[in-house]
């Protein structure tokens, strides 16, 4: 499957980042890791089902997200970058379309800058979500610092 041109603007853009109080290598090995990127990826309430997890350029990750009250939301993206412990980038395969740009940066020790930056093809899909995916994304850097907490 081809992934559509994602066009840099920052009116298609969501971005979110959080400092948290772990080394860079540790918060990257909670986001390459599937036995701890589970526990912690989507908002708060949320559990995943991994089906597929081949992390490398190219690879597949497959995963169902089920909600807290209801619904199982299948997704399906594919890695396109990866560059230990700096960035992660895949494409969405499924619904909404967007490219995420997963960026680690070391800002002192013990002291990681963690940041997604959701990339759409246009405005109008980038403002579907936009209004209520800040806090979500709010409520995953919580979960990222709990699970950090459980790895130290």
């Amino acid at each position: 499957m081809v992934t559509p041109p994602f066009i840099l603007s920052p009116d298609n853009e969501i971005v979110s980042s959080r400092i948290v109080d772990a080394a860079i290598d540790l918060v990257f090995e909670a986001c390459a890791n599937p036995s701890h990127l589970e526990n912690w990826w989507g908002p708060a309430g949320f559990t995943n089902t991994f089906e597929e997890f081949d992390f490398r350029p190219g690879g597949r990750w497959k995963f169902i997200m089920h909600g807290p009250d209801k619904g199982n939301y299948q997704n399906e993206c594919i890695f396109s970058e990866i560059i230990y412990p700096k960035l992660i980038t895949w494409d969405r395969l499924s619904k909404p379309l967007f490219r995420m740009e997963l960026s680690l940066t070391d800002i002192a020790p013990g002291k990681t800058k963690f940041g997604f930056r959701m990339i759409f093809n246009t405005t109008e899909e980038c403002n579907k979500i936009k209004s209520f995916v800040m806090d979500k994304n709010e409520e995953n850097f919580d979960r990222l610092e709990h699970e950090l907490e459980t790895m130290i």
